[in-house]
């Protein structure tokens, strides 16, 4: 059963100058598609994975599915409730089976408040019983319930992390949206917090969004990975699927991207190029001027997100990459 169901979700931001500028320069609005067209669904209990590289609008889904961005197009729904068209009631009841955890640990949490009162924030905004729960939940994600009386710089950015994932817990959700949760932290640290998540999800029933640029992250995390580009699904399948045998050049390039030798020890220079401007993007498919199995149609003609099996993926030489 799906939790989660994205349908043609579109984000539009104007990026124009001030009104006066643009009179005196006669500049025409200039508008950015962050996210186009993009439609998913996330089973319950399960992890989905969004990768890409930056801008590639990975967070921008992640606020929307959140509540804390209002989509252009298209609709969100979580547990039946589409996030636009809810009643005050429903959006009420919806909001506390969603929390997000964010990228960096040093910025999310307040300095001025005892971990205790950040943990119980949630909870205590339903009114609810918040009593022995930091303390609890603390334990839960493998600190010391003494540490409720701190202060957030008192601790590393791996404890902070779990501060974090703590303050997730409060409100007992369904579906956490975590926006890079481990980028900011050492390799080992990282492994950690993945396997502590890991768990949770296990003990809890949860429900994750994974969004990453880093694909050997999600590699071991995700029951699902969609693979954006320029604001663009461009394919999607199984772990094991698309690490075996990416289907679209961009997947290919990026798992071919991360760090690795030769033969002879010698490191392997990655593909180049860059994501194109996302306010003049190219015609037809966005990534055929970096492509190189490009051909004349991919210029003139966008393909569409079609089922290949399992998978579903956006190329006109998908079939030709197996």
């Amino acid at each position: 059963m799906s939790l989660v169901s994205i349908k043609s979700l579109t984000r539009v931001f104007d990026v124009s100058k001030p009104w006066l500028n643009r009179v005196i320069e006669r500049l025409p609005k200039r508008f950015l598609t962050a996210v186009s067209d993009v439609s998913f669904e996330i089973e319950e209990r399960s992890v989905y994975a969004l990768v890409g590289e930056s801008g590639s609008g990975k967070s921008t889904i992640g606020k929307m599915v959140v509540g804390l961005l209002k989509p252009s197009q298209g609709t969100v729904q979580i547990d039946g409730v589409d996030l636009m068209r809810a009643s005050d009631a429903e959006i009420d009841r919806i909001r506390s089976d969603i929390q997000m955890i964010f990228q960096d640990p040093f910025a999310s949490l307040n300095p001025r408040w005892r971990v205790r009162d950040i943990i119980v924030e949630p909870m205590a905004a339903r009114g609810g019983k918040t009593e022995g729960l930091a303390e609890k939940l603390l334990e839960q994600v493998g600190l010391s319930p003494l540490d409720a009386g701190k202060f957030p710089h008192e601790f590393s950015g791996g404890q902070r992390q779990r501060i974090c994932v703590a303050r997730a817990l409060a409100s007992e959700p369904k579906l956490i949206v975590c926006d890079e949760p481990t980028s900011a932290l050492d390799v080992s640290v990282q492994a950690q917090v993945l396997n502590l998540m890991s768990d949770l999800r296990d003990e809890f029933g949860l429900t994750y969004l994974f969004i990453s640029h880093d694909l050997t992250v999600v590699q071991h995390m995700a029951d699902r990975i969609g693979v954006l580009y320029l604001g663009r699904l461009v394919e999607e399948a199984a772990p094991g699927d698309l690490f075996d045998a990416p289907l679209h050049p961009y997947t290919r390039m990026l798992i071919e991207a991360a760090p690795k030798m030769d033969g002879y020890g010698r490191e392997v220079v990655p593909p180049t190029g860059e994501i194109p401007d996302p306010i003049n993007p190219p015609n037809g498919c966005a990534y055929h001027p970096r492509c190189p199995l490009a051909i004349r149609r991919c210029s003139a003609e966008r393909p569409v997100l079609e089922q290949t099996g399992t998978r579903r993926v956006a190329c006109f030489r998908a079939g030709e990459l197996v």
